[in-house]
C-alpha cells in the first residue's frame, strides 16, 4: 500500500520547508513519503543545513525544488505551507485533489538581520518551532 505523501511549501525552499522535510521524516520514519517546494526555489541556505546539522540531521543531497515539479504529477494527502504568501498563492490543484491543506505561517530565517550568530540562532528558532509543530501534528492526527 503506498504511504501518504506529505508536502512542505514555502516560497524559496531554501529553509523553512528544507527543515520541514527532513524533521518530518525523522520524527515519523518511514510512515510518510515527504517532499518539500517553493514557489519560487533558490538554493538551500547554508544555515539551514548547519542548524540541522547540530541535531544529527544530514541534508546532503537536499535541493531547493519548484512547485511544478510535482504539479500533476502528484497526489499529495497533505500540503503544509510554512509561510503566508505561499498560503495564499498555493496552487489551487493540490485542494482539488482532495489534499488536506494546512497552515503552519512562520518567519523566515533566512532573512535574518545581524551577525553570523544572530542568524544561526533564528534559524534554530525556527527549526525548533518546525520540530514542535510536526510533533504536536504526529501526536493528535496521525
Amino acid at each position: 500500500m503506498a504511504k501518504p505523501k506529505v508536502l512542505f511549501l514555502c516560497t524559496a525552499n531554501s529553509a523553512r520547508s528544507q527543515m520541514a522535510e527532513a524533521l518530518l521524516r525523522k520524527y515519523a520514519g518511514d510512515r510518510f513519503d515527504v517532499y518539500s517546494a517553493g514557489l519560487e526555489p533558490t538554493e538551500v541556505h547554508p544555515l539551514a543545513v548547519r542548524v540541522m546539522a547540530e541535531i544529527g540531521i544530514d541534508m546532503a543531497g537536499h535541493r531547493a525544488k519548484s512547485v511544478s515539479e510535482f504539479l500533476g504529477k502528484m497526489n499529495p494527502a497533505c500540503v503544509i505551507t510554512l509561510c503566508e504568501e505561499t498560503r495564499a498563492r498555493c496552487p489551487r490543484t493540490f485542494p482539488a485533489t482532495g489534499a488536506t491543506m494546512l497552515a503552519w505561517p512562520m518567519e523566515d530565517p533566512a532573512e535574518a538581520a545581524g551577525t553570523e550568530e544572530d542568524r544561526l540562532e533564528k534559524f534554530r528558532q525556527t527549526r525548533d518551532q518546525i520540530a514542535a509543530r510536526i510533533r504536536g501534528w504526529l501526536d493528535t492526527s496521525h
